[in-house]
């Protein structure tokens, strides 16, 4: 692990992480655009060796063009010069420690730094080294995940086993009663449209997009997830919708607005519109998925949930629109979504499954039951959640534990239930700056 992070002086990590305070002047402009560029193409370099690594790109196409171009040999040498690079633009940067900015540089310059060690320990990956469950979540995504214990999850458990009626294993009983609101196949799209028509009307009501924006959504099978979105450049997303499994009620606007509003088109078109057209801040036409951004992106998408649906309003609009566009008994919409915010607390499962397994201490199938008995998911959704973690590994960290650290960055700032105006106010703060998630903290 220390070859990773050694030749970084240790001042200048504990400036990055808030050990000292420095400020800057606009001077660092040019230098700052200089090394952002050769950031887009080390990215897009480190991608030609691991094709889940570039989540997007709308930059320059001879940037692209330029990197593509080159031969690459995956051998030892190669990852040598990606990691020298990298090396050289944290150099960079810690000779720019001196000048003033303003507090947008400020986070313009953590935000890079923090890109580029994530980019460093995705290389040290693909070079064959090991990191621990801890160390890539600290290395990739700036965050200390708490551990949750099994005992924590009984007590849930047993919350919810006295919410349901009847006997027997509690698990059952939860997906007898869920199994209720599946949304039919043939009312999916109907149910979908008219999830995300209401996620965006209450996103523009608050937030204002590109006259431009636009999505377009399909559904697919064999995913490993069960929504994706693809940002395309020119506030254009793609939004993919898996259906191997059924998709229950809850998930329409689960989706829609994590998807698209004000979740990833949202948080993709602003940065786009703000951070490259505006300011031209070129390290944001790439989107490596292994690094910060990746927790700000999901977190904010999973928050923003709560920001669109404040209070109960999210379970009058289903109970109102979508519950009747689906054929679903309405009568039972309040126990649902009381059942559903237990069972949410039971999300850090998918952690503790990914931690016990990526760190060797349980085999696959005992992660995988572990989510069945203390997650209560279906085998089925704990198998694609194992194919998941094989896939992505710690990125599963993402999802609960960037909420969390969003929701509380918001409340504290004053973001309450009450207080819905700031709470959007704070969010669109978030998803239009270069923040890192130690420094929402």
């Amino acid at each position: 692990m220390k070859k990773i992070l050694l030749i970084i002086p240790l001042s200048f990590v504990l400036f990055c992480c808030g050990g000292e305070e420095r400020k800057f002047n606009s001077e660092l402009e040019i230098k700052m655009n200089e090394i952002a560029e050769r950031y887009v193409k080390l990215v897009l370099r480190v991608g030609r060796f691991d094709p889940d690594y570039v989540d997007a790109y709308y930059g320059p196409a001879e940037w692209k063009d330029e990197v593509e171009k080159e031969a690459i040999e995956k051998d030892t040498l190669a990852y040598v010069k990606l990691n020298d690079e990298a090396d050289e633009l944290l150099n960079m940067l810690e000779g720019l420690r001196s000048m003033k900015a303003s507090d947008d540089e400020i986070l313009r310059y953590r935000f890079l730094y923090k890109q580029l060690l994530a980019v460093k320990g995705r290389i040290f990956v693909l070079r064959g080294g090991k990191l621990s469950f801890e160390e890539e979540c600290r290395i990739f995504y700036d965050a200390e995940v708490p551990v949750k214990s099994t005992e924590y999850f009984k007590s849930v458990i047993a919350e919810i086993n006295d919410m349901l009626p009847g006997s027997g294993d509690v698990s059952e009983k939860a997906a007898a009663f869920n199994k209720k609101f599946i949304i039919p196949t043939d009312k999916l799209d109907a149910v979908f449209k008219a999830a995300i028509e209401e996620c965006r009307s209450r996103a523009i009501k608050n937030i204002q997009l590109p006259a431009e924006e636009n999505f377009r959504v399909e559904y697919v099978t064999g995913k490993p997830w069960s929504g994706y979105n693809w940002y395309k450049g020119n506030s254009y997303s793609l939004i993919q919708v898996n259906t191997d499994l059924p998709i229950f009620i809850d998930r329409a606007i689960d989706l829609a607005a994590h998807e698209g509003y004000p979740g990833h088109h949202v948080y993709n078109t602003l940065l786009e519109k703000n951070m490259v057209r505006q300011n031209n801040w070129m390290e944001f036409t790439v989107y490596p998925l292994f690094g910060p951004q990746s927790l700000i992106a999901e977190g904010t998408a999973n928050y923003g949930i709560k920001v669109a649906f404040p209070g109960t309003e999210r379970e009058k609009f289903e109970k109102r629109v979508l519950f009747p566009i689906a054929g679903l008994d309405t009568s039972l919409v309040d126990k649902y979504y009381k059942l559903q915010d237990k069972l949410s607390l039971l999300d850090y499962t998918f952690n503790e499954a990914a931690r016990n397994y990526l760190n060797g201490k349980w085999t696959r199938e005992q992660a995988l039951n572990y989510r069945i008995n203390y997650g209560l998911v279906s085998p089925e959704k704990a198998e694609r959640n194992m194919k998941f973690i094989d896939a992505y590994r710690s990125y599963v960290i993402n999802y609960n534990l960037g909420k969390d650290i969003v929701e509380r960055y918001i409340v504290k700032n004053g973001g309450t239930d009450n207080n819905p105006a700031v709470r959007w106010r704070i969010f669109e703060h978030i998803i239009t700056t270069p923040q890192t998630p130690s420094g929402l903290r």
